[in-house]
């Protein structure tokens, strides 16, 4: 398996430790996750990060700088425009789904109502994201 750093914008702890426990549950090596809680922070570990293998995914609903502003400012930056986004979400709303690929996310996810639907949506990330795809 390729080695990738998975940055994720989540501001909810709860949110957090679900999603590093899912992540364990598929074999994915949490001490490549990255959490930051806003867009802001985001942004900052980015500029910060030379890893040029990793995955963000993103919150849209976050403090400071938001899940949609960050991605505006991840496109229209050469040294992060080709970062793979994917947005997690608990909105599911046609309008939010409709903005974020219009600005570049790679995939949007709603969020599961349970554990293992999350479980499920892990594996998946890592199965094509981090084990099919070319970055």
């Amino acid at each position: 398996m390729k080695i990738i750093s998975l940055i994720v914008a989540e501001d909810d702890q709860d949110d957090q430790l679900l999603i590093k426990e899912a992540f364990e549950e598929c074999d994915f090596d949490t001490k490549d996750i990255i959490f930051v809680q806003d867009g802001e922070e985001l942004i900052q570990t980015l500029g910060s990060t030379e890893n040029e293998s990793s995955i963000i995914l993103l919150d849209l609903n976050m403090p400071k700088k938001d899940g949609r502003e960050a991605l505006m400012e991840i496109r229209a930056n050469e040294k992060t425009k080709h970062i793979p986004v994917i947005i997690l979400s608990t909105s599911d709303q046609k309008e939010d789904i409709k903005f974020t690929y219009k600005h570049g996310a790679n995939t949007y996810f709603s969020k599961p109502s349970t554990f293992d639907e999350l479980v499920a949506l892990c594996a998946t990330v890592k199965k094509y994201w981090m084990e099919k795809a070319s970055l």
